[in-house]
């Protein structure tokens, strides 16, 4: 719409006309205030744009460059809208405006109270499942029936949902102050406008023309509240059905049934149980402690782990609540909160260690990354839009680039010496032929008849026909010792008398 209206040039009075009824269409549909189909907004739109912009000065608007084309559009947007807002008020047309801030005032309550009791059940049964690890650490031999890593990962998952539905609040109650704030200001508007217009028949542009664009603005916010609102109610609507997975996991009855004579602590409730305990700093010299008194600005600390108790995750396996009235550790310019000061005095012992037990359990159940915030602890896990705001985190995403590389076949010149010989034999032949070539005589002669026509010369290779052998056969014949023994075999007389012949045949025989 807009391309067609600002790429149009100067034309017959017809077309003018039939651009003029598109700049109405787009002032319509820009305000979100009515449909092109309504007979009446159509005609409400094109009475206040006639106010503002007669038909006559569009041979002035097509003049203009297509940026101003642009600004000046917006600019009649919503000083149209601004003045069908204030005939609205006065009592004058608007029939097809929707009454944005009591609609939103009726809606906003609705959709934070939805919020709120969700999240009352959310953490109704975080503190539930709580209550039963613990009870099942005291007691195993009598939860036999219940996984204990199946319970904590349904623990970790409330978690996360009441993390989600506690920022889901946070937003709906942001939302409701800014839609009473945006009221005040259209309130205190419409009756500037009011006493500047009352019983006047002309007014100058430039005493009414702010206060109007001023009303669409603020109209504007309230639209941008509803779109908001529309959103964190189908969030909201999305997410319920991680809170149905859970009674299909662990039913209402069998909860009940576990739950027998056991304590259900709120976080409340255990934050209150620790409020009269507090870390001595004189037991440590070389930990710093931070408190309430003694910190500004102590409730804006950055806590580590997403507020939980930074002893109980990895050792316990539980994620339980923080009580910063104990003492805030602030071991590398970091904070850790604790849910009781005999987990704080054994943190603090070796804040290292217990640090690298919590990696572990994230490691173990990776749902702990998110919902503690180990970003940090997991470089390549860390979420696009926060390693672009790098100031806020303590890690900055590694920097990447694409580089290629090419490699020629032979980047140098080639060096295969043809000459090489590997052969021994061959280069004593190459040898013999050079040193038979130095004995070589070479003769030429010249004649007085001859030596102005041309040069001859004879070169000659004595014939000499030589052999020689050097394989000589020989062979030489060793004679094999024989010895016999004489008078083994024993005689007549009692005596053996043994004589050893040699019977070796002489080398000289052989």
């Amino acid at each position: 719409m807009v391309r067609a209206i600002t790429e149009a040039g100067a034309g017959a009075q017809e077309e003018r006309e039939n651009m003029y009824q598109k700049i109405v269409t787009y002032v319509l549909l820009r305000s979100g205030l009515g449909s092109p189909t309504d007979i009446e907004a159509v005609r409400e739109v094109t009475a206040a744009l006639q106010s503002v912009f007669p038909q006559a000065e569009m041979i002035t608007f097509i003049s203009l460059s297509k940026k101003d084309k642009e600004q000046q559009l917006k600019d009649l947007a919503m000083l149209v809208t601004g003045i069908r807002l204030y005939n609205k008020q006065c009592q004058k047309g608007g029939s097809s405006i929707e009454d944005l801030p009591a609609i939103l005032n009726e809606a906003i309550p609705s959709a934070t109270q939805t919020v709120d009791d969700r999240l009352n059940s959310c953490q109704l049964l975080a503190h539930q499942y709580t209550a039963l690890l613990e009870s099942m650490q005291e007691d195993p031999h009598r939860y036999s029936r219940l996984r204990t890593s199946k319970l904590k990962e349904a623990l970790f998952n409330v978690r996360q949902y009441e993390s989600f539905l506690s920022i889901l609040l946070s937003d709906a109650i942001t939302n409701a102050q800014e839609v009473e704030s945006l009221g005040v200001q259209v309130e205190a508007t419409m009756m500037v406008l009011k006493n500047r217009m009352q019983d006047k028949t002309s007014i100058e542009s430039k005493d009414v023309f702010p206060l109007f664009m001023e009303l669409s603005k603020l109209w504007t916010g309230f639209q941008d509240a509803k779109l908001l609102l529309s959103f964190l109610t189908n969030m909201t609507d999305n997410l319920q059905q991680f809170l149905e997975i859970q009674s299909q996991l662990f039913p209402e009855e069998m909860l009940t049934s576990f739950l027998e004579g056991v304590t259900v602590k709120s976080d409340e409730e255990r934050i209150k149980e620790t409020m009269e305990t507090r870390v001595n700093v004189s037991d440590f010299k070389n930990q710093e402690w931070l408190f309430p008194e003694t910190t500004d600005d102590f409730d804006e600390l950055l806590i580590q782990y997403h507020g939980f108790c930074a002893h109980s995750i990895g050792v316990r396996g539980l994620t339980l609540v923080g009580n910063p009235a104990i003492g805030i550790l602030k071991h590398k310019e970091k904070c850790y909160v604790f849910s009781s000061k005999e987990a704080a005095y054994i943190f603090a012992q070796d804040p290292d260690k217990f640090i690298q037990l919590n990696v572990e359990k994230a490691k173990e159940y990776p749902e702990l990354i998110q919902l503690l915030e180990l970003h940090h602890q997991f470089e390549y896990l860390v979420p696009h839009a926060q390693a672009r705001n790098a100031s806020k985190y303590s890690m900055k995403p590694p920097p990447k680039h694409d580089s290629g590389t090419q490699t020629d076949t032979h980047i140098l010149p080639p060096t295969i010496v043809r000459s090489y010989e590997w052969n021994e034999w061959e280069l004593r032949r190459k040898a013999i032929k050079l040193a038979n070539l130095r004995r070589k005589l070479t003769h030429a002669m010249q004649t007085d008849l001859s030596h102005m026509r041309r040069e001859n010369f004879t070169q000659v290779y004595l014939p000499k026909d030589v052999s020689t052998q050097t394989k000589r056969d020989n062979s030489s014949n060793v004679p094999k010792p024989q010895i016999f023994l004489k008078g083994l075999r024993g005689g007549s007389s009692p005596t053996t008398h043994m004589v050893a012949v040699d019977l070796t045949r002489p080398l000289d025989e052989t």
